[in-house]
């Protein structure tokens, strides 16, 4: 069976994710750049059930990455590869530029494959829409990986406004902040719409998914985003304000060009705020070669007490206010975790692409605010 176009009547029911099948799920990954080598393929191998089968890359340097850290997998230079043997694969995963998302998920889900692409899935919310449309026309599973849902940070915040400890939260502020006044190159600053890149769909499809996780679907939109280094053609310097259907208003901050970082959150509620500083460190263990181990044998994702966040009122975190609150393990192996879950029939799909979609018109009505100065309603 070859080509985009096959009949998923002729592939075996474990493509389905009602199949209740154990695995082991032999996994295609497509693209080994920084998504790929640094969260995917290490999140996979740490997965039980899941198999890192076949890495996509025409790159032979990044083959040589791959081989030497993962014995055994083989290689494709293209996607189109993938499809003509689609019947020795499970899950297709999707770690390319931006660009690239839309077509290789619909190549895969018609080729009837289940799917994970990174965020954002899609430039647009119409095309995550009509992607989830495909995938539950093929029965097939479409997810995904919105990994910032698994920071520690977030698990902590969403532990404490579950139990009450904020009392009613009438104000979030959320920072994903760097500085980084070069220039890196690469699509991620290109100018070029086609490219997604710039900070407003990088970053802010973490913090708008984070929100909108939080507090619910947004009512409006206002944004400003801006380009402020030299030779810099996308946006590295972007604000959204959003105010929630329940009232929630929440400030989101991603930038490049942060001099002095703020707190990554600050949560403020009728009966107490939740400040906190730092990234979770989980991207940075995975930077430097830590891998999580499957099974959760080994301990993953622990902050030090030092960088834990305050719940307090009436004084500032830095001068001493508030109690400490022992952040909650970060765990990025429980996306991939539920991933075979939903492919085993027995878990629901941790990330739907009607989620992202949700996120993609925020994303979208921030653009349009930046752009034309006004406050989109959704």
């Amino acid at each position: 069976m070859t080509g985009t176009g096959s009949d998923t009547s002729l592939r075996p029911d474990s493509r389905r994710p009602d199949s209740h099948r154990e695995g082991p799920f032999r996994v295609g990954l497509v693209g080994y750049g920084l998504a790929g080598s640094v969260f995917h393929a290490p999140l996979i191998t740490a997965t039980e059930g899941l198999v890192l089968d076949t890495v996509v890359t025409a790159n032979p340097d990044r083959r040589r990455q791959a081989g030497d850290e993962f014995p055994g997998v083989r290689f494709a230079a293209t996607p189109d590869e993938l499809w003509q043997r689609a019947d020795e694969l499970d899950l297709i995963v999707i770690a390319s530029p931006n660009k690239t998302h839309v077509p290789i998920a619909r190549a895969a889900l018609e080729a009837g494959l289940p799917v994970v692409v990174d965020k954002p899935i899609a430039g647009a919310a119409a095309e995550a829409r009509e992607l989830a449309a495909l995938a539950d026309e093929r029965g097939l599973l479409l997810s995904v990986f919105q990994n910032r849902r698994w920071d520690n940070d977030f698990l902590t915040l969403r532990k404490l406004i579950t139990e009450g400890e904020l009392g009613d939260v009438h104000r979030f502020e959320s920072r994903f902040e760097r500085w980084r006044p070069e220039l890196k190159g690469g699509w991620r600053e290109s100018g070029d719409p086609a490219e997604i890149g710039g900070l407003l769909y990088d970053l802010g499809s973490h913090v708008v998914d984070q929100a909108l996780v939080l507090f619910g679907p947004a009512a409006t939109v206002y944004a400003e985003s801006v380009v402020r280094r030299a030779g810099a053609e996308a946006d590295d310097d972007t604000f959204i304000a959003i105010t929630h259907t329940n009232g929630v208003r929440s400030h989101l901050y991603a930038s490049a060009t942060t001099a002095q970082l703020g707190p990554r959150f600050r949560a403020l509620g009728s009966k107490a705020g939740y400040v906190k500083y730092g990234l979770d460190p989980q991207e940075a263990t995975l930077r430097d070669g830590g891998r999580p181990v499957a099974g959760g044998e080994k301990e993953w994702g622990v902050e030090p007490e030092e960088l834990w966040g305050r719940v307090g009122s009436g004084e500032s975190p830095l001068t001493g206010g508030g109690t400490p609150v022992p952040t909650v393990p970060g765990a990025y192996p429980a996306y991939y975790a539920a991933v075979a879950e939903a492919l085993r029939g027995t878990g629901e799909n941790p990330v739907t692409a009607l989620e992202a979609a949700a996120a993609l018109d925020v994303l979208e009505a921030a653009y349009r605010s930046a752009h034309e100065n006004v406050t989109v309603t959704l």
